[in-house]
C-alpha cells in the first residue's frame, strides 16, 4: 500500500504511514477500490469499509441485583367455569377490558404489570423505579382493581395478594421476567388465599402501609412451601392521604351509598388528565348528606396516585 503523502511503500493492512504517519487509503474488502482515509463506506460498490457495532453490543446488559419490591398477584374468581357458557367472542372482550383495567389501575399507581397469566395479572412495585411508599401504592391499586371487576361484569368477583420483601430483580429486563425468587411465589399463594373480592398482603406489607390504609386480621393461613403457618392480613379501605397524613384519631367509618359519585369525580379527573381539557364539579346538598366526606376521599385517591397533582383547599 503506497503512502498518497511521501510514496513509501507500507504493508497491507496498516492505517498510517510508517515513514511519516499519514493516513493511508483504505482498500474496500468487497471491490478492492482503494478509498481515502476516514470513509465509512466504499465509494465503488457501497460495503462498509470498518465493521459496525452490532444493536446488541450497544445495548446494556440487563443486570441482576437483590432489591426490596411489593409484588401484587389478582385474578379472576370462577372465570373459567362462567366462560363456559359464553361466547368466545364475549369471554375475549371481557378478558380485554379486564386487562386494560389492570394496567391503567396498576401504571395509575406507579407500578409496572410483570405478565398476563390467564386471567391472572402479575405486578411489581420497587423496579425499574423504586419509592418509599411502593408497598402502599401497592395495596391500594389492589383495592381498586378489586373493585373494579364488579363493574365489568356483575357475576365477577377478584382477589388479590400482596407481598413485600427482598426478590432477586433483573434491571432492563422490563416485560422479561423482571422479579423472582420465593418472593413471587409467595405472593402468588397469598392471592390464592384472599377470599372474592378481598386483597390478603403479608405481615411487612401490612406494616410498610397500615399508616394510611385500614386492615384486619385475615388468620393464619398453610402456604405451599412454607414449613409454619402465615400471618396475613385483609385491607379494608384507604383511610388517610400517603404515610398516614390527615388520618382521623378515632375509626372512619366506611365510605357508603355514593358510589356512582366517586367514580364519576374520578373519571371526570382522569378524563382532564389525558385531554388536558378543565372540568368543574359542583357538589350541591343539605348538610350531612356527605358533600365533604366525597371530597376527603377524592384527595385520599389523588394523593395515592403516581402523577403529581397540586390540590388546593379554600
Amino acid at each position: 500500500m503506497t503512502c498518497p503523502g511521501c510514496g513509501t511503500e507500507n504493508a497491507a493492512g496498516r492505517k498510517f504511514c510508517r515513514e511519516c504517519g499519514a493516513g493511508l487509503a483504505l482498500a474496500c474488502p468487497s471491490c478492492g477500490t482503494a478509498n481515502e482515509p476516514g470513509v465509512r463506506f466504499c465509494g465503488e460498490c457501497g460495503a462498509a469499509l470498518a465493521a459496525q457495532p452490532t444493536e446488541a453490543a450497544s445495548e446494556r446488559a440487563p443486570t441482576a441485583e437483590r432489591r426490596l419490591v411489593s409484588v401484587l398477584f389478582a385474578d379472576l374468581v370462577g372465570f373459567t367455569a362462567a366462560s363456559e357458557d359464553r361466547d368466545a367472542e364475549e369471554t375475549r372482550d371481557l378478558l380485554t377490558r379486564y386487562f386494560d383495567t389492570a394496567r391503567t389501575t396498576i401504571e395509575r399507581y406507579g407500578g409496572t404489570v410483570e405478565k398476563f397469566i390467564g386471567d391472572a395479572v402479575m405486578a411489581v412495585w420497587g423496579t425499574p423505579v423504586a419509592q418509599e411508599d411502593d408497598a402502599e401504592r401497592s395495596v391500594r391499586a389492589a383495592l381498586d382493581l378489586v373493585a373494579a371487576v364488579p363493574e365489568l361484569d356483575p357475576a365477577l368477583q377478584a382477589r388479590a395478594g400482596v407481598l413485600t420483601g427482598e426478590a432477586a430483580v433483573t434491571v432492563g429486563a422490563e416485560g422479561q421476567g423482571m422479579v423472582a425468587g420465593d418472593l413471587v411465589n409467595t405472593a402468588s399463594r397469598i392471592q390464592s388465599a384472599a377470599e372474592p373480592g378481598s386483597v390478603f398482603v403479608g405481615e411487612v406489607t401490612k406494616r410498610s402501609s397500615e399508616a394510611a390504609i385500614a386492615y384486619e386480621s385475615a388468620g393464619e393461613h398453610e402456604l405451599k412451601g412454607k414449613a409454619e403457618q402465615v400471618p396475613l392480613w385483609r385491607a379494608l379501605r384507604v383511610v388517610a392521604s400517603r404515610g398516614g397524613e390527615g388520618r382521623s384519631v378515632g375509626l372512619e367509618a366506611p365510605f357508603v351509598g355514593r358510589d356512582p359519585e366517586f367514580r364519576l369525580v374520578k373519571d371526570l379527573f382522569h378524563a382532564t388528565h389525558d385531554d388536558r381539557r378543565a372540568r368543574l364539579v359542583s357538589v350541591v346538598g343539605v348538610a350531612g348528606i356527605g358533600k365533604s366526606r366525597l371530597s376527603w376521599e377524592f384527595e385520599k385517591y389523588m394523593d395515592g396516585l403516581a402523577q403529581t397533582v397540586w390540590w388546593h383547599r379554600g
